[in-house]
């Protein structure tokens, strides 16, 4: 991964769920430069 991202980027992609702070798998796929399958 050569791109640098921001930590505001990355904090915007952070929800709350049920008080627990989590990312979507896509956002992390996009991330990691991956395919969401990867993630597993």
């Amino acid at each position: 991964m050569s791109n640098i991202i921001s930590v505001e980027v990355i904090a915007s992609k952070i929800l709350l769920i049920r008080g627990k702070r989590v990312m979507l798998d896509r956002e992390l796929a996009k991330l990691y430069e991956v395919d969401t399958s990867q993630l597993t």
